[in-house]
């Protein structure tokens, strides 16, 4: 059947036609805003090399929790900086510090919020890898994956014990969410979710986001255990054994340079998919932007609908409250 060469710019006349028969839709609810927490009251520090973005302390994490809830962001994820660093992380499951302690104000102050914890040692380890190191059996220094395993079970129980209601582990060791999932069992958390990083590459756009957590590594890198970003079969594998350990939701991490690896997880997977809009990606936009090369509200938006229509249903953005006051406006 032929159709008139005219016919789909029809549709395309006016904002409110293009609305109506649009096929892919962010709302507020669907973004998830990451914050950095520390010690201390009144701290805002801010990190350089992403504009708009600082650690906050406590009293600081809940005002700006309470921001975007207020503006339709209903989720928050929390990276904490310690006082004290060393060699096995001890600091991450501490009841005191700074990520435990915010997730007891935020839901006191905001109980309907969703209170996500990252869950990695790279922020509360001295030499900046995400778990203990050993000599290898070629006497090579590397992470101790199953030394590891433990302790961010512990990290996570001390999180939902503290209020959080997902635990999000993101060091890509194997077993993780297994050893997780039991340890929160154990304990009586069984309510608890877990949305894994099952999918989490060595990337170059994590730059920014190191400076934010302090946790770039001390000496060598990650490639050893985050995956070859040359790679997406081994994403459907990692996948798939994140499912089969028990996760409950799944993430890829980063998102822009993998919207084919986000389509193809949603393809093998029926389970709740993340993507993350790491600190590069931000960072670059509001580089264009203060440079006045872009507009940053529609590459935003634009940026965040290609995530969503590769297959993602939830993003992480550190710019989650303009983007959801930004949709608001065009509500």
């Amino acid at each position: 059947m032929a159709f008139p060469s005219d016919r789909p710019r029809r549709l395309r006349r006016t904002a409110a036609l293009r609305s109506m028969v649009r096929e892919t839709r962010i709302q507020p609810s669907d973004l998830i805003l990451p914050l950095f927490a520390v010690s201390g009251r009144g701290v805002r520090k801010p990190i350089g090399s992403m504009p708009g973005v600082a650690q906050l302390s406590v009293d600081l994490i809940v005002e700006e929790t309470k921001t975007a809830r207020a503006a339709g962001v209903r989720s928050v994820i929390l990276f904490g900086i310690p006082d004290h660093k060393d060699a096995q992380g001890t600091g991450a499951w501490d009841p005191n510090g700074p990520v435990c302690t915010a997730f007891r104000a935020i839901k006191d102050a905001a109980p309907d919020v969703v209170a996500i914890a990252d869950v990695c040692l790279c922020e509360y380890t001295d030499h900046g890898h995400c778990g203990p190191l050993a000599r290898d059996a070629r006497g090579q220094v590397a992470v101790a994956n199953d030394q590891t395993l433990p302790l961010l079970a512990r990290a996570a129980v001390a999180y939902a014990q503290s209020g959080a209601d997902v635990v999000a582990p993101s060091d890509m060791m194997d077993g993780r969410v297994a050893a997780i999932r039991k340890g929160l069992d154990e304990h009586g958390l069984t309510e608890t979710a877990i949305l894994s990083y099952a999918v989490k590459y060595a990337s170059a756009f994590y730059g920014p986001f190191r400076e934010a957590a302090e946790s770039a590594p001390k000496e060598g890198d990650r490639r050893g255990y985050q995956m070859d970003p040359a790679n997406v079969r081994e994403a459907r594998r990692e996948a798939l054994l994140d499912f089969q350990e028990g996760a409950d939701m799944l993430m890829v991490k980063p998102a822009l340079p993998y919207l084919d690896v986000i389509a193809e997880v949603r393809r093998v997977s029926d389970l709740p998919l993340a993507a993350y809009n790491v600190s590069g990606e931000y960072a670059m936009l509001k580089a264009a932007a203060q440079n006045g090369w872009i507009d940053e509200r529609r590459a935003l938006l634009e940026v965040l609908t290609g995530i969503k229509r590769a297959g993602a249903d939830l993003i992480l953005t550190y710019s989650a409250v303009d983007a959801a006051r930004s949709l608001s406006d065009l509500a």
